[in-house]
């Protein structure tokens, strides 16, 4: 089985090692100083059980990776359609795209029956690119659950989390779906296959798209953002909203929103991943977050009144910070 890891970094890094470990044909594509580095003294993996070197192939561009059977991309979302000419060039006539993306993903409407069905969503998908250049028939769904970081250039550190979601868009056990969670679950990931894996990507989805731009735009950590209180009520209520939606489209949460809260809080004192991208002056995942849940509120026509006023606030914060595009 040949497996190539687009945007081999934390995650990616992560799932590339454990894969490589295994005995599968892995193959990492990345860029700077990170391939650099992982080119000439490889891939570098700690964790609890210790620290694991290994030397996968690794290059930069991903023709010279050849066909895939299966493409992990574990890029963030805003990358991803400014990447689907280079990931292309990996795909074979079967090959698979495992979608490891937070938010709502490209191919959201394809495989489906909505009176939306093969309809692109403009807010992660400009124009249609992605649906155009990566079918999303090639499409696997997967929600990623492992925290990792990259420490230094090569390599990696798994902070916690050993389980990613699969899912076909049409809800099948289909061949390719059933291999890939076979070969992940023999490298000792949990890769459980899902009949509808859209209910996982929003209960995820649930959280991300209130608490991550409330922390930009107040840098405050998850601990204080569901602490009984204004903060917490400012969620439950962008929460709300997108629930509706999400029911709306027919999916079925099975957790309430105040469990999905206190499960959040659990994590402690920790700063999203849109609060660390703000303070590094990184593009921030705003719209794939929360940009796609406005959206599909007007789609279905269903007020979101309190997360667009969110979406405006953390656009235009990104953007001072030079983080999103200007208008």
């Amino acid at each position: 089985m040949r497996i190539a890891i687009f945007g081999a970094g934390a995650i990616g890094g992560w799932l590339g090692v454990k894969l490589f470990q295994a005995g599968v044909d892995v193959t990492f594509i990345a860029r700077g100083p990170h391939l650099a580095a992982m080119q000439q003294n490889g891939v570098t993996l700690k964790s609890g059980a210790g620290e694991v070197a290994v030397r996968p192939r690794c290059v930069g561009d991903a023709g010279a990776a050849g066909p895939q059977d299966y493409v992990f991309v574990t890029l963030k979302a805003h990358g991803l359609p400014a990447a689907a000419p280079e990931i292309a060039k990996m795909m074979g006539p079967n090959t698979a795209l495992v979608t490891g993306v937070n938010g709502v993903p490209y191919w959201y409407f394809h495989g489906i029956e909505s009176p939306f069905a093969n309809r692109a969503l403009e807010s992660v998908d400009p124009g249609g690119v992605l649906w155009r250049t990566l079918p999303p028939a090639r499409a696997i769904g997967a929600v990623v659950y492992p925290a990792a970081e990259v420490v230094a250039p090569g390599v990696i550190e798994h902070t916690y989390g050993d389980r990613i979601s699969l899912g076909e868009p049409d809800g099948s056990r289909s061949p390719r779906v059933e291999a890939l969670a076979q070969t992940m679950i023999q490298a000792g990931i949990k890769a459980p296959v899902r009949p509808r894996i859209r209910d996982e990507i929003w209960v995820k989805l649930w959280g991300n798209l209130a608490f991550n731009p409330l922390s930009a735009l107040t840098s405050a950590t998850l601990d204080r953002l569901t602490a009984p209180g204004e903060l917490r009520a400012i969620a439950r209520t962008m929460m709300v909203e997108a629930q509706a939606v999400a029911e709306a489209l027919g999916i079925r949460f099975a957790v309430d929103v105040d469990r999905r809260i206190d499960g959040a809080a659990e994590v402690g004192v920790h700063k999203t991943s849109m609060l660390q991208d703000l303070e590094r002056g990184r593009p921030m995942e705003i719209d794939a977050l929360l940009g796609a849940v406005v959206e599909l509120g007007a789609m279905t026509g269903l007020p979101t009144p309190l997360c667009a006023t969110i979406l405006a606030l953390v656009r235009e914060r990104a953007r001072q910070a030079g983080c999103y595009p200007a208008q």
